[in-house]
Protein backbone atom coordinates (compact mmCIF):
# COMPACT_ATOMS: atom_id res chain seq x y z
CA UNK A 1 0.00 0.00 0.00
CA UNK A 2 1.12 3.56 -0.69
CA UNK A 3 -0.51 6.94 -0.25
CA UNK A 4 -1.48 9.32 -3.04
CA UNK A 5 1.66 11.42 -2.67
CA UNK A 6 3.89 8.38 -3.11
CA UNK A 7 1.83 7.13 -6.06
CA UNK A 8 2.12 10.52 -7.75
CA UNK A 9 5.88 10.85 -7.28
CA UNK A 10 6.62 7.27 -8.34
CA UNK A 11 4.54 7.80 -11.49
CA UNK A 12 6.42 11.01 -12.33
CA UNK A 13 9.75 9.20 -11.96
CA UNK A 14 8.50 6.48 -14.32
CA UNK A 15 7.44 9.10 -16.86
CA UNK A 16 10.97 10.54 -16.90
CA UNK A 17 10.75 13.61 -14.67
CA UNK A 18 14.12 14.45 -13.07
CA UNK A 19 13.61 17.96 -11.62
CA UNK A 20 10.73 19.72 -9.94
CA UNK A 21 10.54 23.38 -8.94
CA UNK A 22 8.43 24.78 -6.17
CA UNK A 23 7.60 26.32 -2.84
CA UNK A 24 6.52 23.98 -0.01
CA UNK A 25 2.95 24.06 1.29
CA UNK A 26 0.94 22.19 3.87
CA UNK A 27 -1.61 21.23 1.24
CA UNK A 28 0.77 18.76 -0.38
CA UNK A 29 2.93 17.52 2.49
CA UNK A 30 2.44 13.93 1.32
CA UNK A 31 4.12 14.79 -2.00
CA UNK A 32 7.03 16.51 -0.28
CA UNK A 33 7.44 13.46 1.94
CA UNK A 34 7.55 11.16 -1.10
CA UNK A 35 10.20 13.39 -2.73
CA UNK A 36 12.45 12.68 0.25
CA UNK A 37 13.06 9.22 -1.24
CA UNK A 38 13.74 10.32 -4.85
CA UNK A 39 16.81 12.51 -4.37
CA UNK A 40 19.11 12.02 -7.32
CA UNK A 41 16.22 10.75 -9.45
CA UNK A 42 13.52 13.42 -9.07
CA UNK A 43 14.95 16.38 -7.20
CA UNK A 44 12.96 19.20 -5.64
CA UNK A 45 14.47 22.62 -6.41
CA UNK A 46 13.47 24.88 -3.55
CA UNK A 47 12.63 28.32 -4.97
CA UNK A 48 11.92 31.64 -3.27
CA UNK A 49 8.65 32.59 -4.98
CA UNK A 50 6.03 30.61 -6.86
CA UNK A 51 6.39 32.92 -9.86
CA UNK A 52 10.09 32.07 -10.05
CA UNK A 53 9.36 28.36 -9.67
CA UNK A 54 6.78 28.46 -12.47
CA UNK A 55 9.16 30.38 -14.75
CA UNK A 56 11.84 27.73 -14.10
CA UNK A 57 9.43 24.93 -14.96
CA UNK A 58 8.29 26.73 -18.13
CA UNK A 59 11.89 27.31 -19.20
CA UNK A 60 12.81 23.69 -18.44
CA UNK A 61 10.00 22.50 -20.72
CA UNK A 62 11.02 24.88 -23.49
CA UNK A 63 14.68 23.88 -23.30
CA UNK A 64 14.39 20.12 -22.85
CA UNK A 65 11.05 19.21 -24.46
CA UNK A 66 10.13 17.31 -21.30
CA UNK A 67 7.44 18.84 -19.09
CA UNK A 68 8.73 21.21 -16.46
CA UNK A 69 7.31 20.18 -13.09
CA UNK A 70 6.06 22.91 -10.74
CA UNK A 71 4.77 22.17 -7.22
CA UNK A 72 2.88 24.89 -5.36
CA UNK A 73 0.35 25.19 -2.60
CA UNK A 74 -3.28 26.19 -2.99
CA UNK A 75 -4.76 29.69 -3.31
CA UNK A 76 -2.00 32.32 -3.08
CA UNK A 77 0.62 29.76 -4.11
CA UNK A 78 -0.88 28.91 -7.46
CA UNK A 79 -2.04 32.45 -8.20
CA UNK A 80 1.57 33.55 -7.72
CA UNK A 81 2.55 30.82 -10.18
CA UNK A 82 0.02 31.91 -12.79
CA UNK A 83 2.53 34.13 -14.61
CA UNK A 84 4.61 31.08 -15.46
CA UNK A 85 1.54 29.11 -16.55
CA UNK A 86 0.53 31.92 -18.92
CA UNK A 87 4.09 32.12 -20.24
CA UNK A 88 4.27 28.38 -20.91
CA UNK A 89 0.97 28.57 -22.78
CA UNK A 90 2.09 31.40 -25.05
CA UNK A 91 5.49 29.74 -25.54
CA UNK A 92 3.86 26.38 -26.37
CA UNK A 93 6.12 24.82 -23.73
CA UNK A 94 5.24 21.55 -21.93
CA UNK A 95 4.66 22.01 -18.20
CA UNK A 96 2.82 20.29 -15.35
CA UNK A 97 1.67 22.35 -12.36
CA UNK A 98 0.66 20.30 -9.32
CA UNK A 99 -1.23 22.36 -6.76
CA UNK A 100 -2.61 21.43 -3.37
CA UNK A 101 -6.36 21.67 -2.88
CA UNK A 102 -8.62 21.76 0.15
CA UNK A 103 -9.95 18.41 1.28
CA UNK A 104 -12.88 16.98 -0.65
CA UNK A 105 -15.09 17.33 2.43
CA UNK A 106 -14.62 21.12 2.44
CA UNK A 107 -15.03 22.00 -1.24
CA UNK A 108 -17.59 24.59 -2.20
CA UNK A 109 -17.54 26.36 1.17
CA UNK A 110 -14.85 28.91 0.28
CA UNK A 111 -12.58 27.09 2.69
CA UNK A 112 -9.15 28.49 3.57
CA UNK A 113 -7.32 29.24 0.27
CA UNK A 114 -9.90 27.35 -1.78
CA UNK A 115 -9.97 27.94 -5.55
CA UNK A 116 -11.89 26.30 -8.38
CA UNK A 117 -8.86 25.48 -10.51
CA UNK A 118 -10.83 24.42 -13.56
CA UNK A 119 -12.57 27.81 -13.61
CA UNK A 120 -9.44 29.88 -12.93
CA UNK A 121 -7.04 28.08 -15.28
CA UNK A 122 -9.41 26.63 -17.84
CA UNK A 123 -8.51 29.29 -20.41
CA UNK A 124 -4.93 29.92 -19.25
CA UNK A 125 -3.69 26.32 -19.43
CA UNK A 126 -4.07 23.61 -22.03
CA UNK A 127 -6.03 21.53 -19.52
CA UNK A 128 -7.03 21.86 -15.86
CA UNK A 129 -8.13 18.85 -13.82
CA UNK A 130 -8.71 17.83 -10.21
CA UNK A 131 -7.94 14.29 -9.03
CA UNK A 132 -10.64 13.27 -6.57
CA UNK A 133 -9.92 9.55 -6.39
CA UNK A 134 -6.47 8.28 -5.35
CA UNK A 135 -6.80 5.25 -7.64
CA UNK A 136 -6.99 7.53 -10.69
CA UNK A 137 -3.63 9.24 -10.12
CA UNK A 138 -1.72 7.12 -12.68
CA UNK A 139 -4.47 7.52 -15.28
CA UNK A 140 -4.80 11.30 -14.99
CA UNK A 141 -1.09 12.02 -14.57
CA UNK A 142 -0.34 10.02 -17.72
CA UNK A 143 -3.05 11.96 -19.56
CA UNK A 144 -1.67 15.25 -18.26
CA UNK A 145 1.85 14.33 -19.41
CA UNK A 146 0.62 13.37 -22.87
CA UNK A 147 -1.55 16.48 -23.13
CA UNK A 148 1.39 18.71 -22.22
CA UNK A 149 3.74 17.19 -24.79
CA UNK A 150 1.63 16.39 -27.86
CA UNK A 151 -0.05 18.54 -30.51
CA UNK A 152 0.73 22.10 -29.53
CA UNK A 153 2.62 21.60 -26.23
CA UNK A 154 1.52 23.60 -23.21
CA UNK A 155 0.87 23.69 -19.46
CA UNK A 156 -1.52 21.44 -17.55
CA UNK A 157 -2.77 22.28 -14.05
CA UNK A 158 -3.52 19.33 -11.75
CA UNK A 159 -5.28 20.00 -8.42
CA UNK A 160 -4.59 17.55 -5.57
CA UNK A 161 -7.06 17.51 -2.66
CA UNK A 162 -5.18 17.08 0.60
CA UNK A 163 -7.15 14.06 1.79
CA UNK A 164 -6.73 12.33 -1.59
CA UNK A 165 -2.95 12.60 -1.22
CA UNK A 166 -2.97 10.91 2.19
CA UNK A 167 -5.41 8.16 1.21
CA UNK A 168 -3.91 4.68 0.91
CA UNK A 169 -4.24 2.53 -2.22
CA UNK A 170 -2.96 -0.66 -3.74
CA UNK A 171 -2.95 0.91 -7.20
CA UNK A 172 0.37 0.46 -9.01
CA UNK A 173 2.24 3.52 -10.27
CA UNK A 174 3.00 4.08 -13.92
CA UNK A 175 5.90 2.03 -15.23
CA UNK A 176 6.94 4.12 -18.26
CA UNK A 177 5.88 6.95 -20.52
CA UNK A 178 3.87 6.19 -23.63
CA UNK A 179 5.58 6.59 -26.97
CA UNK A 180 3.24 8.72 -29.04
CA UNK A 181 4.32 9.32 -32.61
CA UNK A 182 3.70 12.81 -33.95
CA UNK A 183 1.33 13.03 -36.91
CA UNK A 184 3.15 12.54 -40.20
CA UNK A 185 2.37 14.47 -43.38
CA UNK A 186 0.30 12.73 -46.03
CA UNK A 187 2.25 12.01 -49.24
CA UNK A 188 -0.35 13.83 -51.33
CA UNK A 189 -0.02 16.91 -49.10
CA UNK A 190 3.77 16.86 -49.48
CA UNK A 191 3.42 16.63 -53.25
CA UNK A 192 0.96 19.53 -53.29
CA UNK A 193 3.19 21.65 -51.06
CA UNK A 194 6.16 21.01 -53.34
CA UNK A 195 4.15 22.02 -56.40
CA UNK A 196 2.97 25.26 -54.76
CA UNK A 197 6.51 26.17 -53.72
CA UNK A 198 7.97 25.29 -57.12
CA UNK A 199 5.54 27.70 -58.76
CA UNK A 200 6.44 30.58 -56.44
CA UNK A 201 8.37 33.68 -57.40
CA UNK A 202 9.03 34.88 -53.83
CA UNK A 203 8.68 31.96 -51.40
CA UNK A 204 9.35 32.32 -47.68
CA UNK A 205 9.86 29.76 -44.90
CA UNK A 206 8.54 30.86 -41.50
CA UNK A 207 9.22 28.62 -38.50
CA UNK A 208 8.68 28.63 -34.75
CA UNK A 209 7.76 26.56 -31.71
CA UNK A 210 9.93 24.85 -29.12
CA UNK A 211 9.23 21.16 -29.79
CA UNK A 212 11.98 20.65 -32.38
CA UNK A 213 14.57 17.91 -32.19
CA UNK A 214 18.16 18.45 -33.36
CA UNK A 215 17.41 16.10 -36.26
CA UNK A 216 14.27 18.03 -37.17
CA UNK A 217 16.08 21.37 -37.15
CA UNK A 218 18.88 19.97 -39.30
CA UNK A 219 16.40 18.45 -41.77
CA UNK A 220 14.51 21.73 -42.14
CA UNK A 221 17.77 23.61 -42.67
CA UNK A 222 18.84 21.10 -45.32
CA UNK A 223 15.52 21.61 -47.11
CA UNK A 224 15.73 25.41 -46.94
CA UNK A 225 19.33 25.54 -48.14
CA UNK A 226 18.82 23.00 -50.93
CA UNK A 227 15.75 24.97 -52.04
CA UNK A 228 17.47 28.36 -51.53
CA UNK A 229 14.37 29.68 -49.74
CA UNK A 230 14.77 32.69 -47.42
CA UNK A 231 13.93 31.71 -43.84
CA UNK A 232 12.55 33.82 -41.00
CA UNK A 233 12.01 32.75 -37.38
CA UNK A 234 8.90 33.64 -35.41
CA UNK A 235 9.13 35.92 -32.37
CA UNK A 236 11.94 34.70 -30.09
CA UNK A 237 12.45 31.40 -31.88
CA UNK A 238 15.55 32.32 -33.91
CA UNK A 239 17.52 29.71 -31.95
CA UNK A 240 15.62 26.97 -33.82
CA UNK A 241 17.43 27.69 -37.10
CA UNK A 242 21.14 28.24 -37.69
CA UNK A 243 21.57 32.01 -37.97
CA UNK A 244 24.82 31.49 -39.90
CA UNK A 245 23.01 29.70 -42.71
CA UNK A 246 22.99 31.64 -46.02
CA UNK A 247 19.18 31.40 -46.13
CA UNK A 248 18.49 32.80 -42.64
CA UNK A 249 17.12 36.34 -42.86
CA UNK A 250 16.10 37.29 -39.32
CA UNK A 251 13.38 37.19 -36.69
CA UNK A 252 9.78 38.34 -37.03
CA UNK A 253 9.15 39.78 -33.60
CA UNK A 254 9.09 42.96 -31.53
CA UNK A 255 11.10 45.67 -33.26
CA UNK A 256 10.80 43.79 -36.55
CA UNK A 257 13.36 45.07 -39.08
CA UNK A 258 11.97 46.61 -42.24
CA UNK A 259 13.46 43.91 -44.45
CA UNK A 260 11.69 41.14 -42.49
CA UNK A 261 8.38 42.96 -42.79
CA UNK A 262 9.03 43.25 -46.52
CA UNK A 263 9.83 39.54 -46.85
CA UNK A 264 6.54 38.56 -45.23
CA UNK A 265 4.44 41.20 -46.95
CA UNK A 266 5.93 40.64 -50.44
CA UNK A 267 6.14 36.85 -50.36
CA UNK A 268 3.75 35.13 -52.74
CA UNK A 269 4.02 31.76 -50.94
CA UNK A 270 4.64 31.29 -47.21
CA UNK A 271 5.47 27.87 -45.81
CA UNK A 272 4.70 28.28 -42.09
CA UNK A 273 5.97 25.39 -39.97
CA UNK A 274 4.97 25.03 -36.30
CA UNK A 275 3.68 28.62 -36.17
CA UNK A 276 0.74 29.79 -34.03
CA UNK A 277 0.67 33.23 -35.73
CA UNK A 278 1.01 35.48 -32.69
CA UNK A 279 0.58 39.23 -32.72
CA UNK A 280 4.31 39.99 -32.71
CA UNK A 281 5.19 37.68 -35.61
CA UNK A 282 2.50 39.26 -37.78
CA UNK A 283 3.19 42.86 -36.69
CA UNK A 284 -0.26 43.15 -35.15
CA UNK A 285 -1.84 41.01 -37.89
CA UNK A 286 -1.00 43.66 -40.49
CA UNK A 287 1.51 41.74 -42.64
CA UNK A 288 -1.08 39.14 -43.65
CA UNK A 289 -4.78 39.83 -44.14
CA UNK A 290 -7.22 38.08 -41.78
CA UNK A 291 -8.77 35.62 -42.45
CA UNK A 292 -7.53 34.99 -46.00
CA UNK A 293 -4.01 36.30 -46.61
CA UNK A 294 -2.90 37.64 -49.97
CA UNK A 295 0.07 35.28 -49.75
CA UNK A 296 -0.54 31.65 -50.61
CA UNK A 297 -0.22 30.00 -47.20
CA UNK A 298 0.90 26.47 -46.46
CA UNK A 299 0.44 25.94 -42.71
CA UNK A 300 2.05 22.91 -41.07
CA UNK A 301 1.29 22.18 -37.42
CA UNK A 302 1.10 19.23 -35.06
CA UNK A 303 -2.25 20.45 -33.72
CA UNK A 304 -5.26 20.57 -36.00
CA UNK A 305 -6.65 23.28 -33.69
CA UNK A 306 -3.98 25.72 -34.92
CA UNK A 307 -4.52 25.22 -38.64
CA UNK A 308 -7.03 27.81 -39.82
CA UNK A 309 -7.44 29.31 -36.33
CA UNK A 310 -6.57 32.80 -37.60
CA UNK A 311 -5.45 32.48 -41.23
CA UNK A 312 -7.17 30.21 -43.71
CA UNK A 313 -4.42 28.34 -45.55
CA UNK A 314 -4.43 27.31 -49.17
CA UNK A 315 -3.03 24.04 -47.84
CA UNK A 316 -3.09 22.88 -44.24
CA UNK A 317 -0.89 19.97 -43.24
CA UNK A 318 -1.52 18.26 -39.91
CA UNK A 319 2.00 17.08 -39.05
CA UNK A 320 4.60 17.42 -36.36
CA UNK A 321 7.44 19.77 -37.28
CA UNK A 322 10.14 17.10 -37.12
CA UNK A 323 8.26 14.53 -39.19
CA UNK A 324 7.40 17.18 -41.77
CA UNK A 325 11.00 18.42 -41.99
CA UNK A 326 12.23 14.86 -42.52
CA UNK A 327 9.69 14.21 -45.28
CA UNK A 328 9.63 17.41 -47.36
CA UNK A 329 11.81 17.27 -50.48
CA UNK A 330 13.77 20.26 -51.88
CA UNK A 331 12.27 22.39 -54.62
CA UNK A 332 13.93 24.69 -57.12
CA UNK A 333 13.09 28.06 -58.57
CA UNK A 334 14.52 31.35 -59.76
CA UNK A 335 14.58 33.25 -56.48
CA UNK A 336 18.25 33.67 -55.64
CA UNK A 337 18.07 37.48 -55.78
CA UNK A 338 15.05 37.40 -53.43
CA UNK A 339 16.93 35.25 -50.91
CA UNK A 340 20.19 37.17 -51.27
CA UNK A 341 18.49 40.51 -50.65
CA UNK A 342 16.97 39.27 -47.41
CA UNK A 343 20.23 37.74 -46.21
CA UNK A 344 22.24 40.86 -47.01
CA UNK A 345 19.81 43.07 -45.11
CA UNK A 346 19.98 40.72 -42.11
CA UNK A 347 23.78 40.85 -42.05
CA UNK A 348 23.87 44.62 -42.47
CA UNK A 349 21.47 44.99 -39.54
CA UNK A 350 24.34 44.30 -37.14
CA UNK A 351 26.06 47.54 -38.13
CA UNK A 352 25.16 50.13 -35.50
CA UNK A 353 26.49 53.64 -34.92
CA UNK A 354 28.00 54.52 -31.55
CA UNK A 355 25.33 54.81 -28.87
CA UNK A 356 25.17 57.66 -26.32
CA UNK A 357 25.78 55.56 -23.24
CA UNK A 358 28.61 54.85 -20.79
CA UNK A 359 28.28 51.19 -21.82
CA UNK A 360 27.47 50.85 -25.53
CA UNK A 361 25.32 47.72 -25.89
CA UNK A 362 25.94 47.56 -29.62
CA UNK A 363 29.64 47.03 -28.92
CA UNK A 364 28.87 44.66 -26.04
CA UNK A 365 26.80 42.47 -28.36
CA UNK A 366 29.52 42.57 -31.01
CA UNK A 367 31.98 41.30 -28.39
CA UNK A 368 29.58 38.58 -27.22
CA UNK A 369 28.98 37.38 -30.78
CA UNK A 370 32.68 36.59 -30.99
CA UNK A 371 33.21 35.39 -27.42
CA UNK A 372 30.24 33.23 -26.41
CA UNK A 373 30.68 29.47 -26.84
CA UNK A 374 28.73 27.97 -29.72
CA UNK A 375 26.50 26.10 -27.26
CA UNK A 376 25.73 29.09 -25.03
CA UNK A 377 22.22 29.50 -23.63
CA UNK A 378 20.91 33.08 -23.53
CA UNK A 379 17.87 34.15 -21.53
CA UNK A 380 15.95 37.38 -21.08
CA UNK A 381 12.75 38.73 -19.56
CA UNK A 382 10.79 41.65 -20.99
CA UNK A 383 11.65 45.26 -21.69
CA UNK A 384 13.36 47.44 -24.28
CA UNK A 385 16.68 45.88 -23.23
CA UNK A 386 15.55 42.57 -24.78
CA UNK A 387 16.18 44.00 -28.24
CA UNK A 388 19.91 43.37 -27.66
CA UNK A 389 19.94 39.58 -27.21
CA UNK A 390 16.98 39.15 -29.56
CA UNK A 391 18.28 41.22 -32.47
CA UNK A 392 22.04 41.58 -32.07
CA UNK A 393 23.26 38.11 -31.12
CA UNK A 394 23.51 35.16 -33.49
CA UNK A 395 22.46 31.64 -32.62
CA UNK A 396 24.21 28.69 -34.23
CA UNK A 397 22.78 25.15 -34.28
CA UNK A 398 23.87 24.40 -30.70
CA UNK A 399 22.96 27.72 -29.05
CA UNK A 400 19.61 28.33 -27.39
CA UNK A 401 17.45 31.33 -26.54
CA UNK A 402 14.95 31.24 -23.67
CA UNK A 403 12.74 34.32 -23.91
CA UNK A 404 9.02 34.69 -23.15
CA UNK A 405 6.53 35.16 -25.96
CA UNK A 406 4.16 36.42 -23.27
CA UNK A 407 6.31 39.48 -22.60
CA UNK A 408 6.60 38.51 -18.93
CA UNK A 409 9.02 40.58 -16.87
CA UNK A 410 11.17 38.57 -14.48
CA UNK A 411 11.47 35.47 -16.69
CA UNK A 412 15.17 35.77 -17.51
CA UNK A 413 16.76 35.02 -14.12
CA UNK A 414 14.66 31.91 -13.28
CA UNK A 415 15.05 30.67 -16.87
CA UNK A 416 18.81 31.00 -16.59
CA UNK A 417 18.80 29.00 -13.34
CA UNK A 418 16.71 26.26 -14.94
CA UNK A 419 19.11 26.19 -17.89
CA UNK A 420 22.09 25.80 -15.56
CA UNK A 421 20.34 22.89 -13.86
CA UNK A 422 19.41 21.24 -17.17
CA UNK A 423 22.83 21.82 -18.79
CA UNK A 424 25.38 22.31 -15.99
CA UNK A 425 28.39 22.36 -18.31
CA UNK A 426 27.18 25.12 -20.59
CA UNK A 427 27.61 28.89 -20.39
CA UNK A 428 24.31 30.58 -19.52
CA UNK A 429 23.96 34.36 -19.87
CA UNK A 430 20.89 36.28 -18.74
CA UNK A 431 20.08 39.78 -20.02
CA UNK A 432 17.93 41.72 -17.55
CA UNK A 433 16.81 45.30 -17.21
CA UNK A 434 17.03 46.78 -13.72
CA UNK A 435 13.24 46.65 -13.36
CA UNK A 436 13.01 43.22 -14.93
CA UNK A 437 15.75 41.86 -12.66
CA UNK A 438 14.03 43.05 -9.49
CA UNK A 439 10.91 41.04 -10.33
CA UNK A 440 12.69 37.75 -9.50
CA UNK A 441 16.07 38.73 -8.04
CA UNK A 442 15.40 36.68 -4.89
CA UNK A 443 15.88 33.56 -7.01
CA UNK A 444 19.62 34.24 -6.83
CA UNK A 445 19.33 32.41 -3.51
CA UNK A 446 17.86 29.43 -5.37
CA UNK A 447 20.79 29.52 -7.79
CA UNK A 448 23.32 29.56 -4.95
CA UNK A 449 21.60 26.81 -2.98
CA UNK A 450 21.48 24.47 -5.97
CA UNK A 451 24.87 25.37 -7.52
CA UNK A 452 23.20 26.77 -10.64
CA UNK A 453 24.56 30.31 -10.91
CA UNK A 454 24.43 31.91 -14.38
CA UNK A 455 26.05 35.10 -15.63
CA UNK A 456 23.60 37.99 -15.31
CA UNK A 457 23.97 41.26 -17.22
CA UNK A 458 21.84 44.02 -15.65
CA UNK A 459 21.20 46.88 -18.08
CA UNK A 460 20.77 49.55 -15.43
CA UNK A 461 19.15 52.77 -16.66
CA UNK A 462 16.76 53.57 -13.80
CA UNK A 463 13.56 53.47 -15.85
CA UNK A 464 10.92 51.09 -17.11
CA UNK A 465 12.20 51.61 -20.64
CA UNK A 466 9.42 50.19 -22.80
CA UNK A 467 6.64 52.08 -21.04
CA UNK A 468 8.72 55.25 -20.92
CA UNK A 469 9.19 55.02 -24.67
CA UNK A 470 5.43 54.78 -25.17
CA UNK A 471 4.87 57.68 -22.78
CA UNK A 472 7.35 59.90 -24.57
CA UNK A 473 5.63 59.12 -27.85
CA UNK A 474 2.03 59.61 -26.70
CA UNK A 475 2.34 61.90 -23.64
CA UNK A 476 5.71 63.60 -24.15
CA UNK A 477 5.29 66.27 -21.46
CA UNK A 478 3.53 64.04 -18.92
CA UNK A 479 5.93 61.21 -18.09
CA UNK A 480 4.66 59.46 -14.96
CA UNK A 481 5.36 56.32 -12.95
CA UNK A 482 8.32 54.98 -14.95
CA UNK A 483 11.36 56.31 -13.07
CA UNK A 484 12.91 53.94 -10.53
CA UNK A 485 14.50 55.96 -7.77
CA UNK A 486 16.26 54.01 -5.08
CA UNK A 487 17.53 50.98 -6.99
CA UNK A 488 19.67 48.85 -4.67
CA UNK A 489 23.41 48.44 -4.99
CA UNK A 490 23.26 45.52 -7.40
CA UNK A 491 26.92 44.64 -6.88
CA UNK A 492 26.43 44.38 -3.12
CA UNK A 493 23.24 42.41 -3.68
CA UNK A 494 24.96 39.96 -6.00
CA UNK A 495 27.79 39.43 -3.54
CA UNK A 496 25.30 38.92 -0.72
CA UNK A 497 23.91 35.98 -2.69
CA UNK A 498 27.40 34.57 -3.24
CA UNK A 499 27.88 35.75 -6.83
CA UNK A 500 30.97 37.40 -8.28
CA UNK A 501 29.71 40.93 -8.96
CA UNK A 502 31.09 44.09 -10.61
CA UNK A 503 29.91 47.48 -11.77
CA UNK A 504 30.85 48.19 -15.39
CA UNK A 505 31.02 51.95 -15.99
CA UNK A 506 32.51 52.07 -19.52
CA UNK A 507 32.34 50.03 -22.70
CA UNK A 508 36.06 49.31 -22.53
CA UNK A 509 35.59 47.73 -19.11
CA UNK A 510 33.08 45.15 -20.30
CA UNK A 511 35.38 42.62 -21.96
CA UNK A 512 37.72 42.11 -18.98
CA UNK A 513 34.74 42.05 -16.61
CA UNK A 514 33.04 39.39 -18.72
CA UNK A 515 36.22 37.30 -18.79
CA UNK A 516 36.26 37.39 -15.00
CA UNK A 517 32.59 36.41 -15.02
CA UNK A 518 33.34 33.40 -17.22
CA UNK A 519 36.18 32.36 -14.93
CA UNK A 520 34.10 32.66 -11.78
CA UNK A 521 32.96 29.46 -10.17
CA UNK A 522 30.12 31.19 -8.38
CA UNK A 523 28.26 32.76 -11.28
CA UNK A 524 28.46 36.48 -11.91
CA UNK A 525 26.41 39.66 -11.89
CA UNK A 526 27.59 42.57 -14.01
CA UNK A 527 25.82 45.89 -13.38
CA UNK A 528 26.09 47.82 -16.65
CA UNK A 529 25.82 51.61 -16.64
CA UNK A 530 23.30 52.44 -19.36
CA UNK A 531 21.90 55.88 -20.08
CA UNK A 532 18.13 56.06 -20.68
CA UNK A 533 18.77 57.38 -24.19
CA UNK A 534 20.69 54.22 -25.11
CA UNK A 535 17.68 51.95 -24.64
CA UNK A 536 15.83 53.71 -27.39
CA UNK A 537 12.35 52.86 -28.62
CA UNK A 538 12.32 50.00 -31.11
CA UNK A 539 11.42 52.34 -33.97
CA UNK A 540 14.50 54.46 -33.20
CA UNK A 541 16.75 51.41 -33.30
CA UNK A 542 15.35 50.54 -36.71
CA UNK A 543 15.94 54.09 -37.87
CA UNK A 544 19.53 53.95 -36.56
CA UNK A 545 20.21 50.75 -38.48
CA UNK A 546 18.69 52.14 -41.65
CA UNK A 547 20.63 55.38 -41.26
CA UNK A 548 23.87 53.45 -40.80
CA UNK A 549 23.13 51.38 -43.91
CA UNK A 550 22.26 54.49 -45.93
CA UNK A 551 25.49 56.19 -44.81
CA UNK A 552 27.49 53.14 -45.84
CA UNK A 553 25.82 53.01 -49.24
CA UNK A 554 26.54 56.73 -49.72
CA UNK A 555 30.17 56.22 -48.75
CA UNK A 556 30.57 53.36 -51.21
CA UNK A 557 28.70 55.10 -54.02
CA UNK A 558 30.76 56.11 -57.06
Amino acid sequence: MRNGGQLLVESLVALGATKSFGIPGESYLAVLDALHDTRGKLDFVLCRHEGGAAFMAAAWGKLTGSPGICLVTRGPGVTNASIGIHTAMQDSAPMLVFVGQVGTDMRGREAFQEIDYRAVFGTMAKWAVEIDDVTRIPELVARAWNTATTGRPGPVVIALPEDMLTALTGTAPLSAASEIAAPAPAPAALERAGAILAGARRPLLLLGGCNWTAEGRAALQDFAEASNIPTVAAFRYQDQFDNFSPVFCGEAGVGMPAHVKALIREADVILAVNIRFGEMTTDGYTLMSVPVPAQTLIHVHGSDMEIGKIYQPALGIHAGPNSFAAAIRPVSGDWDDWRARGRAAYQQGFDLPDLPSPVDMGKVCAYLRDRLPDDAIVTNGAGNFAVWPNKFLRFGPRARLLAPQSGAMGYGVPAAIAARLACPGRTVVCFAGDGDFQMTSTELATASQHDAQPIILILNNGIYGTIRAHQERHYPTRVSGTTMAGNPDFVALGRAYGFHAERVERTSDFAPAFERALASGTGALLDLAISPEALTPRQTLTQMREAALAARETTHAP
